[in-house]
């Protein structure tokens, strides 16, 4: 109990000779500390905003400004023509002043104004040129004078070193397409999947949607696009997450693993003390905006919006829709082992724990043998169910005394982590290991995990890590930054000793977690399971299947002269066909973060062009030169494709708010209902990698990812996610229903496999031929 007495500042007993009072002077001191600390984070949060806020220019651009009007004043040079008089005889404090002060204090005010509006000129000079995308419809290795041109400026203009969010300013709008262009686009995507009947009658749908009420929608469209930062954002971020009201878990939630072939130890709460020491530094970067933005090929700047919500943020359920809560800074984070919540602070003294700190913090965890509370093991599944009953719990058993108290614990915690008590990760002796890993993060036992937060970091008992991600606030890219941050710090900074520990002396004083207190009625219980049974079955119906391709990587693609992912969705479609017998509507995520407040776009990969290479690959009358022609006239499809999503001029997103202004309105179009309705069986992304280059694979090939996946889309479809780890390394999530007879994930990858090889059988017999 001694540590519990250091954390109380003041304690005070009434006696017969008045009231005994007594000071902890240790306890004072933190006090102290945590207060400096936070005026700190406040100081460097006011610096930040006037850095970012003056961007592209500097604070020290205002006195060049100043000292520039001064001394063409002083040459009796009036800059302002007549300006700094105008503001001098309109000077409230006339009277109080000399007539030299009054002239300086003129200057002083025209040349802010004057520097104020330069920042505006510059910021609207930058933004023009980032709305130039001609740069990537150019072709590979082919960069015109223009190109060159745009380039340079854009480089001056950025040429002052930028903060995280020192471009948000600047990105331009996401542009609003033209009506006819999207349709006839959509047209264009469902062809190949529709026979002549049924694309004759969607020709006419669109035909009368194009004429009534297509041109009214798009007028409110545009209006918004005026108006609010990202036409979309807001209206996806609403209606695609926080208004679903089916379960999050395996529906929305996502996961995210470990280093595939390497473990740095095998102690869990070591692995767990670094981890999230990494996570808080990670943290303290995006407070100070330390981080550079993300650009494409090093010159054009994406959106750094969405890491602002990466912690202290958890989506809260309502009857009619959620709302993500997310708090400026959070001291505490909340771990979950065996069916208990523990409390644990992030800070001592006003410093943040040292990884060995954290460690002992967690074994005290692992080392507890109390009972949970009754109710509390699968209290996280309320979670993992149905919103609406976790809604209505909420509010009936949650909104007062210890259970408020303990679940605002929860919510308000920067991280959530759960201490798990399996061992998983990928083993290649053991063919099932990818598959039960994935799982595990995906869903866990349906209880161990709050889906509800940001993300969740899952420690298993052999060290191995993952995380399991809610989807409503950001994108995988976002994750997969703080994912590589992570991992590359706790390897090659933080580092363990000899024996597996976290290195560094622990200060044995600090106060023990704080176990969270429960009072959980039969009735809430009731709920709790409900809840539980909603999500296990879920979770058992999820059938997944990984594995690492190694056959070859981009390494080959590369010499192919295509892009390595139009090449693996050319063989998605091939493998599609071969397990189903036919082709469909298929899905691939692509950012659309170089406009402000972007997320992404849908890539329709099943086209046109595709489809009559599927088609070639399976009639063996058809010549490996003839093979070849429609491979490269798909990929290039797929590229263009590509291009179009990434620079606003993509289809779904479009059509989605269209459809949204539609209901607003109280219409119905039968052309909107129709495509939105449409299943995509096929949903595909790849998993980002290398975004803060901070390891380097080719001398560190143990540390590769095996990147991450999500659940079906499509009760009768798959979803497959993949990650291009290195030159000759690629790796496959699969998932579907197992309530499906149509789908089988261990087929379906194998199909993808096979389809992989046989288009490298054609480049490697044009070689050979060559030869």
């Amino acid at each position: 109990m001694a540590e519990a007495h250091q954390a109380v500042a003041f304690q005070f007993t009434v006696t017969a000779d008045g009231i005994d009072l007594r000071l902890s002077q240790e306890a004072l001191k933190h006090i102290y500390l945590s207060g400096v600390t936070s005026w700190r984070k406040r100081f460097i949060r006011f610096k930040n905003g006037i850095l970012t806020g003056v961007y592209p220019a500097s604070p020290s651009s205002w006195l060049i400004v100043v000292i520039a009007i001064m001394s063409a004043m002083y040459a009796r040079i009036d800059p302002s023509m007549g300006m700094i008089d105008g503001i001098k005889k309109n000077l409230p404090v006339n009277g109080y002043m000399t007539i030299q002060t009054q002239t300086m204090l003129s200057a002083i005010l025209f040349s802010t104004g004057l520097w104020i509006s330069l920042i505006f000129i510059l910021r609207q000079m930058l933004k023009l040129l980032l709305s130039y995308h001609g740069w990537m419809f150019e072709p590979h290795g082919k960069i015109s004078r223009s190109t060159r041109i745009w380039a340079v400026l854009v480089k001056i203009f950025s040429v002052r070193k930028p903060m995280l969010y020192s471009f948000q300013a600047s990105l331009p709008r996401l542009p609003v397409p033209r009506i006819d262009d999207t349709i006839k686009r959509y047209l264009e995507s469902v062809r190949p999947l529709l026979d002549d009947e049924q694309y004759s009658k969607m020709e006419a749908l669109a035909e009368e949607f194009k004429k009534n009420p297509a041109p009214r929608l798009q007028k409110y469209l545009l209006l918004k696009s005026w108006w609010a930062p990202n036409y979309v954002s807001d209206w996806w971020e609403e209606y695609i997450y926080l208004r679903s009201r089916n379960p999050i878990m395996v529906n929305s939630n996502y996961y995210v693993m470990d280093l595939v072939s390497m473990t740095p130890t095998c102690l869990q709460a070591a692995r767990a003390g670094n981890a999230v020491h990494a996570m808080l530094l990670y943290r303290r970067k995006l407070d100070r905006e330390e981080f550079s933005p993300m650009k494409v090929f090093g010159i054009v700047p994406m959106c750094s919006n969405q890491m602002e919500r990466m912690f202290n943020t958890t989506r809260i359920p309502g009857i009619e829709t959620d709302s993500v809560q997310h708090l400026k800074d959070s001291k505490h984070m909340v771990v979950y082992h065996k069916g208990r919540f523990y409390k644990v602070s992030l800070y001592q003294g006003g410093r943040l724990l040292l990884p060995s700190e954290f460690e002992m913090q967690f074994q005290k965890i692992l080392d507890d043998t109390t009972e949970p509370h009754v109710g509390e093991l699968k209290l996280p599944a309320l979670t993992a169910g149905e919103r609406i009953p976790w809604a209505r719990a909420r509010a009936q058993f949650f909104s007062q005394g210890v259970n408020k108290a303990s679940l605002d614990a929860i919510e308000k915690a920067a991280i959530f982590m759960t201490l798990d008590d399996e061992a998983h990760g990928y083993d290649r002796q053991k063919q099932r290991s990818m598959n039960l890993y994935a799982k595990s993060l995906l869903h866990g036992k349906c209880y161990d995990r709050w889906f509800d937060k940001s993300f969740n970091l899952i420690v298993y008992t052999n060290g191995k890590l993952g995380i399991n991600a809610e989807h409503s606030w950001s994108d995988a890219p976002t994750v997969g930054h703080l994912w590589e941050f992570v991992l590359a710090t706790d390897i090659f900074q933080l580092g363990y000793t000899e024996d597996g520990h976290c290195k560094g002396e622990v200060n044995k004083s600090i106060p023990p977690p704080s176990k969270l207190q429960w009072d959980i009625t039969q009735e809430c219980q009731d709920v709790i399971e409900s809840c539980y049974n909603v999500a296990k079955a879920l979770a058992e119906d999820v059938d997944f299947y990984g594995y690492l391709f190694e056959d070859f990587g981009k390494g080959f693609i590369k010499t192919c002269r295509t892009s390595p992912d139009a090449f693996i969705q050319l063989a998605l479609q091939l493998a599609h066909f071969r397990d189903k017998g036919q082709l469909c509507l298929t899905y691939e995520a692509s950012m659309t973060r170089i406009f402000r407040e972007g997320r992404t776009e849908t890539i329709r990969s099943c086209t046109i062009e595709s489809t009559k290479f599927v088609y070639a690959m399976e009639d063996a009358s058809k010549s490996n030169e003839e093979k070849l022609e429609l491979f490269h006239k798909a990929a290039e499809k797929h590229q263009h494709m590509c291009r179009l999503a990434m620079t606003g001029a993509g289809i779904d997103r479009h059509l989605f708010c269209l459809y949204v202004v539609s209901k607003y309105l109280g219409m119905d179009p039968s052309f909107l209902k129709q495509v939105l309705s449409e299943p995509w069986r096929l949903s595909t992304s790849q998993t980002p990698q290398q975004q803060l280059c901070m390891i380097d694979l080719e001398k560190h090939p143990d540390c590769i990812s095996a990147g991450g996946g999500f659940g079906p889309v499509a009760d009768d479809g798959y979803g497959v996610s993949y990650i291009i780890s290195g030159e000759n390394l690629m790796t496959f999530h699969i998932s579907s229903k197992l309530s499906s007879p149509e789908t089988d994930s261990y087929r379906f990858g194998q199909n993808i496999r096979q389809a992989m090889l046989d288009i490298r059988a054609l480049f490697s017999q044009k070689k050979n031929m060559k030869l």
